[in-house]
């Protein structure tokens, strides 16, 4: 093979080899949001995001070859959702478990929020905690877009389940985008052409006009 077919051949593989070397395209992982979800309008004036767990970073732990990280996606759907509206106390958004490990073929994820609203002495008004935890067992030919796909799977359980969580021990803290007008009360209508209509309830019951004497 001459000089110019072997430059060509040269030319063909190093795609291949950049390919196999890791030197290809790298995976987009966006990040995760959930603007997309309706927020949490509370009756409070701010609002307070606590990261009181901390990923080891060794050994099972995964959380670090994860593009979304659990903390990360926890402290991200608490900036998206909760909004304050209110013009006294504070909501606290506490993250106290985000736990994501790997233990040889089993994949294992724990994450614990808690909303706490507490008063400006101190103390607390009202709580709410959410639970989720999730397991995967199987091999991955790829571990960050497996874990990935994991936390993204455990967030959209951890949107549900915090809602309800919400709605059911706090709903007296969460606000409506507008009020709800009182119902109108209707009035019966007149059976025949002619005919009155029922008075409003409470006025004063129909008589007729009395007849004058000797006009009959």
């Amino acid at each position: 093979m001459n000089a110019r077919g072997l430059t060509r051949r040269a030319s063909f593989l190093l795609p291949l080899v950049l390919a196999g070397c890791g030197g290809g395209q790298p995976m987009d992982f966006p990040a995760l949001r959930y603007t997309y979800l309706p927020p949490f309008r509370l009756n409070v004036a701010n609002i307070e995001i606590n990261q009181l767990f901390v990923p080891s970073g060794m050994r099972p732990d995964v959380s670090h070859l994860d593009p979304a990280p659990p903390v990360d996606a926890l402290r991200q759907m608490a900036q998206d959702r909760l909004i304050a509206v209110g013009t006294a106390n504070t909501a606290v958004f506490a993250i106290t478990n985000a736990s994501l490990t790997k233990r040889g073929e089993v994949i294992s994820g724990e994450m614990t929020v808690e909303l706490s609203i507490v008063g400006p002495d101190g103390g607390r008004l009202g709580f709410a905690r959410a639970d989720v935890t999730r397991q995967r067992t199987g091999g991955t030919d790829d571990l960050p877009a497996t874990l990935y796909d994991f936390t993204k799977a455990m967030m959209d359980s951890m949107n549900v389940e915090f809602q309800y969580q919400l709605q059911r021990n706090l709903s007296e803290w969460l606000m409506t985008a507008s009020a709800v007008l009182p119902p109108v009360q209707a009035q019966p209508l007149p059976m025949s052409p002619g005919e009155p209509a029922s008075p409003p309830p409470g006025a004063a019951p129909y008589a007729p006009a009395p007849v004058p004497p000797g006009s009959r």
